[in-house]
């Protein structure tokens, strides 16, 4: 016998049908999070403004801000070679508002240098590897050098007595500056600063003579007539400086560093928002402003989801830690 609905329960069972069918579509896609739109999210980059980490923060705060419908600013935690603003995130809720810009070796050198680190990797959520880039090698142009060859035989004749700076101990372009010398025999003296922008105000001043400097932080530096770019650090020549050979070619056979950046969250962020950022990181940097950003800046979108990023910075550890007991490098 066919089963008949009551008027009155006719109304009900439509009701109950028009809301399933709206429930539908939410249900078979994917969880997206969402952040209250009256939240600020903060890009912490962890060292002072006016260098590679800090330009970058500023140009993905912007897209990603897009992407979230939300207001994203940059705040500047500057020391220890990153360290504070790393430790100041690792310490923050877990919420999607606080978020970590980091240099590559934050995560693949301050763990051999320092005696006892505020964080580690274990504090952190990965989202994604962001973006890379070469080095540059550059001197003050008062330095009678004008290429990598004439550098070295200058140092080899001075050891000792050449200074070059840095962001701060163990940053991207300490280590980059110790690799170099070591592949290049030569000792330099290492001065350590608190960012890239004050390291790179006594070098173009003369107080120091030598960095090995992020591209997109030192080009605009380049224009004047205070400081000579000798070399990039990469496999291949910048297309932002198609004059200047690298490292390799430049007298240092299969000489090769290239610095990476990664947004990270602090650890126990809920899956849902780790997701919702990396694919809004993917898409930001998709865009015409950011593809600009990095032709402008010498640098390359590299996206790299959590699982290899994480492999990508245990082998990379590896490989400084052996550089680090060689040199001897500390921060003590």
């Amino acid at each position: 016998m066919q089963h008949m609905v009551q008027p009155k329960n006719r109304r009900r069972y439509a009701k109950a049908l028009a809301c399933a069918l709206m429930l539908t579509p939410l249900l078979a896609a994917p969880a997206r999070a969402q952040w209250p739109e009256d939240r600020v999210v903060r890009i912490v980059v962890p060292f002072a403004a006016g260098g590679a980490t800090d330009f970058l923060g500023r140009a993905l705060a912007s897209e990603l801000g897009k992407r979230l419908k939300q207001n994203v600013i940059v705040e500047n935690r500057a020391g220890a070679g990153g360290s504070v603003g790393a430790q100041a995130v690792a310490l923050s809720p877990a919420d999607g508002y606080t978020l970590l810009l980091a240099s590559g070796s934050m995560f693949t050198v301050n763990q051999y240098i320092y005696g006892k680190l505020p964080y580690s990797l274990d504090n952190f959520s990965l989202v994604g590897k962001v973006a890379s880039g070469p080095m540059v090698v550059t001197v003050n142009a008062g330095l009678p050098v004008k290429n990598i060859r004439e550098l070295i035989a200058y140092a080899q004749a001075r050891p000792g007595k050449l200074n070059f700076s840095s962001a701060g101990v163990g940053s991207q372009t300490h280590m980059a500056g110790e690799a170099f010398s070591d592949a290049a025999g030569i000792k330099l003296v290492h001065v350590p600063y608190k960012g890239e922008g004050p390291a790179y105000s006594d070098l173009m001043a003369g107080v120091v003579e030598v960095a090995v400097a992020n591209i997109n932080a030192i080009t605009p530096l380049l224009k004047g007539d205070r400081l000579r770019a000798l070399a990039v650090t990469g496999k291949e020549r910048s297309p932002l400086l198609p004059g200047v050979p690298t490292v390799a070619e430049a007298g240092v056979p299969g000489f090769e560093y290239t610095g990476w950046f990664a947004l990270m969250a602090p650890a126990g962020t809920p899956q849902p928002i780790v997701d919702r950022l990396l694919a809004d990181l993917k898409t930001a940097v998709e865009q015409p402003g950011m593809k600009r950003y990095f032709e402008e800046q010498g640098m390359s979108a590299a996206v790299k989801p959590p699982g290899p990023l994480k492999e990508e910075i245990v082998q990379e550890s590896a490989r400084w830690q052996a550089l680090v007991r060689k040199k001897q490098i500390t921060a003590n």
